[in-house]
């Protein structure tokens, strides 16, 4: 019992093609190659049929590659705007400092919101100062 023969594309192809140009005829493209003549017509057929998806998939697959990268530049331009807006220039340490700006961090109290100047509650057991 002999083993199944496994053809490679390139060999498909080539066959295919050879049918395709009709300088010969299916019989004797199928005799060449020793191949059975339904074999060179279901390649053939193939061959017509994936034309159509070479012409029309192409452009819709460039597309969507397109679109795509598009899709993720517009949302790392959008990461990159939020980190830049978030960060305080002149921050130390953080994304978006300006080179030398080292040490020009906010104190603490810029951060804090002030305490009512009515209050008359001590904090921490220190009297407030009446001014």
């Amino acid at each position: 019992m002999s083993t199944r023969r496994r053809f490679s594309g390139d060999f498909k192809a080539k066959v295919a093609l050879e049918a395709l140009r009709g300088d010969k005829t299916i019989q004797e493209i199928a005799a060449r190659h020793k191949i059975h003549p339904n074999q060179v017509s279901t390649w053939k057929q193939r061959a017509v049929e994936g034309m159509k998806e070479v012409f029309t998939k192409g452009a819709e697959r460039a597309r969507g590659d397109h679109e795509a990268e598009v899709r993720d530049l517009h949302a790392k331009i959008g990461e990159l705007t939020v980190e830049r807006d978030f960060w305080p220039k002149g921050s130390s340490g953080e994304p978006g400092e300006a080179p030398g700006d080292a040490g020009a961090r906010p104190s603490q109290t810029q951060l804090e919101p002030s305490m009512p100047a009515a209050s008359s509650e001590p904090i921490l057991g220190v009297p407030q100062a009446q001014g």
